[in-house]
């Protein structure tokens, strides 16, 4: 046990870390999500409890995991139903080992990560697929209640009546991995939860992290695992996606070294793709990804494969300034015609500022008024109009972006950007 006065933290830092994992391992002895989430919140309610008394376990996940398991076999017991089921799950040990297994089906074999199965279970049909999405970030990779807001642009509590009408639906389903059509469609789900994850992972949230390399790694790893376990019969455009979603991640995530540097104060600091020191991304990560999406570049055109060519061309220009940003602009028209998305519209605007000049980028920042990107459209205003001399006007834009921003080390980079105007 090491000193009670440390329960805090390490307490905070487990729950931050590893509920996902937890979670993940619970669920799959238990078949039952409800169990898991009931049995680990338990666990933590009472670690909070005794260990500023007993001090902290030598191992605190594997503590909170036994009493979690001791919970739920508790809440078991008491339901008559289930009885007959608790000295076989009261026996059941070694979970970490069964981290990866076989599921035999007739005529094929599927690996499954238990993360995987759980992501499995939270596509379940019957939720509608943004409920599924934002329960998987929530569970199977543990974002925080109020980063899925944002990525999905709502308030928190909005968010959080969201995830629990989602658990209570699912509370009772079986935890078992569907086959057929049904884990084609499944599959589907998790590969765009996927990639929720892994922009959860970069895209700036709250409080200090910069980025969060572990994060989009986990999804980079979710994304293979969905290759392996995708069906021989598959249909080839749903296995192009998944393809072309497994490159996409992999050119983002070789950029992982290169997005921060320490500042003079100590802090860690955002580094913007133009100014990144390019001989730090994971070449060999670029390669593979490259070799990946070679076989779908002159395919129809699809929103994982339109992004995975704007990012190529990024991976594949040895500076910022040999970009193609005309080619950029073109692919961003093409998902912009099958999406919509004001996302993709001011992602969209940057690269037309790039290609035709900031005035160019300031008209196609017009169409966004009144969208709910929040500060980062005050933010790209403010870059534009600093670059064609109206400093007075930017520091307006700066001062709004800063007002709206949560996140202390881009909010750094926008004050300094503001304070460069002169």
């Amino acid at each position: 046990m090491s000193p009670s006065g440390e329960h805090a933290p390490v307490l905070a830092a487990v729950v931050r870390d590893d509920w996902a994992r937890l979670v993940a391992l619970l669920a799959a002895q238990f078949r039952r999500l409800d169990l898991a989430e009931d049995g680990l919140g338990d666990a933590v309610e009472a670690a909070a409890r005794t260990w500023p008394r007993d001090g902290v376990p030598a191992n605190p996940v594997g503590w909170l995991l036994t009493t979690a398991r001791r919970r739920a076999v508790d809440r078991l017991r008491a339901e008559a139903v289930a009885a007959r089921r608790v000295p076989d799950l009261a026996v059941e040990a070694s979970l970490v080992e069964q981290a990866q297994r076989v599921m035999a089906d007739p005529g094929e074999e599927v690996v499954v990560d238990e993360r995987l199965r759980l992501g499995l279970l939270c596509a379940y049909p019957a939720l509608p697929r943004e409920h599924a999405a934002a329960l998987t970030l929530r569970l199977v990779l543990g974002v925080s209640t109020e980063d899925v807001a944002r990525l999905f642009l709502v308030p928190t509590p909005t968010m959080a009546a969201r995830l629990t009408r989602a658990r209570k639906r699912l509370a009772g389903e079986a935890f078992a991995v569907p086959v057929g059509t049904e884990l084609v469609s499944r599959v589907a789900v998790v590969a765009d939860v996927a990639y929720l994850a892994f922009t959860a992972g970069y895209a700036p949230g709250t409080g200090e992290d910069v980025v969060r390399a572990d994060l989009a790694g986990e999804a980079v790893r979710l994304v293979r695992v969905l290759r392996e376990v995708l069906p021989g019969g598959l249909d080839p455009s749903a296995r192009a996606e998944v393809d072309c979603l497994l490159a996409l991640v992999l050119l983002q995530h070789a950029r992982r070294d290169a997005r921060t540097r320490r500042g003079p104060d100590g802090t860690t600091d955002l580094v913007l793709l133009p100014d990144q020191d390019r001989t730090r991304w994971h070449h060999d990560e670029v390669a593979e990804a490259l070799v990946v999406l070679g076989p779908h570049v002159h395919a129809a055109p699809a929103p994982y494969l339109l992004q995975a060519l704007v990012v190529a061309e990024h991976a594949v220009a040895p500076t910022a300034a040999d970009t193609d940003w005309a080619r950029v602009v073109r692919h961003y028209d093409e998902l912009l015609a099958l999406t919509g998305s004001d996302v993709v519209r001011l992602n969209r605007a940057v690269a037309v500022a790039e290609a035709r000049g900031a005035p160019a980028g300031l008209a196609a920042l017009e169409e966004l008024r009144g969208s709910g990107l929040g500060h980062r459209l005050d933010a790209v205003r403010a870059e534009l109009l600093a670059r064609t001399g109206a400093d007075d006007a930017a520091r307006t834009a700066y001062d709004a972006a800063i007002a709206r921003c949560a996140h202390e080390a881009e909010r750094r980079h926008l004050l300094r950007r503001r304070a460069s105007l002169g």
